[in-house]
C-alpha cells in the first residue's frame, strides 16, 4: 500500500468552487444591504430590522475575508509552498505540508515536529470568527427582538 503523500495542498476544485459561488453570494449581500440602507428606507428601520443588516453586514465581511484568503492559496503551486515552508522553518528540513479549509491555513510540518502556518495572514481566521460571533449575536438578539414585539403586540389585542 503507498505511503500518502505527505505534500498535499488544497483541492483546486473545492477552492475554485468556494471564489466562484462566494463572489456573487457577497455582491448579493452588498447590494442588499445598499438598498436597505437607503436615506428614504433608514428611517422606517427598527432596532430589529437594523440589527438584522448589522448581521448580515458582519457575515459578509467574514465571507469576504475568507474569500482573500482562498485568493492567497489559490495561485500556488507546490514548489512555491515549499520555498515558503523552507524561508518560515529557519533552516530545519520540511517534513510535508497541508491545507485545511476551516480555519483556512496551509500548515508546514518540520523534522523536528513543529507545525509552521504559511501564506494565509495570521488576522485573518480571528477575524473571521469574531466577525461570525458578532452576526449570530445581532441574528439572535434581533429575533428576540421580533419575538418580544409580537408577543406585545398579541397582548395588546385580547380584550
Amino acid at each position: 500500500m503507498p505511503a500518502p503523500d505527505p505534500y498535499q495542498v488544497h483541492d483546486y476544485a473545492v477552492l475554485s468552487t468556494i471564489l466562484i459561488a462566494g463572489a456573487p453570494a457577497l455582491l448579493a449581500a452588498v447590494a442588499y444591504l445598499g438598498a436597505s440602507l437607503a436615506p428614504r428606507r433608514l428611517r422606517a428601520h427598527r432596532p430589529a430590522t437594523a440589527l438584522r443588516d448589522a448581521g448580515l453586514l458582519c457575515s459578509a465581511a467574514a465571507l469576504a475575508l475568507y474569500l482573500w484568503g482562498c485568493l492567497h492559496v489559490v495561485f500556488l503551486e507546490r514548489q512555491e509552498i515549499g520555498n515558503r515552508c523552507a524561508q518560515v522553518s529557519g533552516g530545519v528540513r520540511v517534513a510535508g505540508f497541508h491545507g485545511d479549509f476551516v480555519p483556512l491555513r496551509l500548515v508546514c510540518r518540520t523534522d523536528d515536529g513543529r507545525d509552521l502556518t504559511v501564506v494565509v495572514p495570521s488576522y485573518l481566521n480571528p477575524s473571521i470568527a469574531v466577525l461570525l460571533l458578532l452576526a449570530l449575536a445581532c441574528a439572535g438578539t434581533a429575533v428576540l427582538l421580533q419575538l418580544g414585539r409580537r408577543t406585545a403586540s398579541r397582548k395588546e389585542r385580547r380584550p
